[in-house]
């Protein structure tokens, strides 16, 4: 009997420090799986802040008594660890389906700048050996489109004001009166003169706008894109921009001409309202499907 009771004893005292020490062992696990699960959620408030993303995570079981984690704790963590894992492989693969995305959109913008101008230099090529054609009486008669020297030669073409914003004037009352062929010119020489500055965004578009209002759209469009690429912060950028679908569409390139609203739309957000207002309508007269 006593040799029993002695047994228990020694059980008991070997037995008592492995409870102890699964204790702190459990709580460093758990606290470990809490901070997991923080640190998951404030990624996904990062990468979807507008979103309702939490991962499904079954909440914790009580522990059983006696210090040493029960059967279903043990099942609760594994399945909090298991949501943990599942939630980051659906981040990172949102995280790389994102990246995708936006490489395809910026191969997509640089393919359709490419096509327009080669579209656009093709249109352009009967043009150039079209012969002079006379303009109404208060117009000079245009000299062919090649070489561009013949085109600086006009008779007609006014002596460039002072200043580059007096040379755009200038050029603006003529196209007000719709005497684009002297607007032409005059915005022509205007360009040339002042190759540089805010003002050279203003004289490109008008002059993109006199060759378009002219019947001139493959023209037109080759000099908004110009004045687009060239310098995409100009001040009237934006406005080249729709203008170049505006040639686009007269030119039957309804595809490229939505492509450029698109563009349009998602480079400048908040484009004026002068601009912003005529957009619904062009995308109509493209034919582009809603966005």
């Amino acid at each position: 009997m006593r040799v029993h009771i002695l047994g228990l004893v020694l059980l008991a005292s070997t037995a008592a420090p492995a409870v102890v020490q699964a204790q702190p062992r459990r709580e460093t696990v758990e606290q470990r799986v809490g901070r997991l699960e923080q640190q998951l959620r404030a990624v996904q408030r990062r990468v979807f802040p507008n979103g309702n993303v939490e991962p499904e995570i079954t909440p914790q079981g009580p522990a059983q008594p006696g210090g040493a984690p029960g059967g279903d704790a043990i099942t609760s963590l594994t399945q909090r660890v298991d949501a943990l894992e599942s939630q980051l492989r659906a981040l990172t693969g949102q995280v790389e389906e994102n990246g995708n995305r936006t490489r395809q959109l910026e191969e997509q913008i640089t393919r359709l700048r490419t096509d327009l101008t080669a579209r656009l230099d093709r249109v352009d090529q009967p043009q150039s050996a079209a012969p002079p054609r006379t303009e109404p009486a208060e117009a000079p008669a245009e000299e062919p489109a090649e070489p561009p020297p013949a085109r600086a030669e006009r008779p007609a073409a006014p002596a460039v004001p002072g200043t580059a914003e007096e040379a755009y004037n200038a050029g603006y009352r003529l196209w007000d009166q719709r005497r684009y062929g002297e607007a032409q010119a005059a915005l022509e020489a205007a360009a040339a003169r002042y190759p540089s500055g805010r003002w050279l965004s203003w004289t490109r578009n008008l002059l993109g706008r006199a060759y378009l209002d002219d019947g001139k759209p493959a023209t037109a469009a080759r000099i908004l894109l110009a004045n687009y690429q060239e310098n995409p912060q100009g001040d009237r950028a934006a406005d080249s921009l729709f203008y170049l679908g505006q040639a686009l569409t007269r030119l039957n390139r309804r595809t490229e001409a939505c492509r450029v609203y698109d563009e349009l739309a998602r480079v400048y957000p908040n484009v004026r309202e002068a601009i912003g207002s005529q957009l619904p309508q062009a995308r109509r007269a493209a034919r582009c499907t809603a966005s």
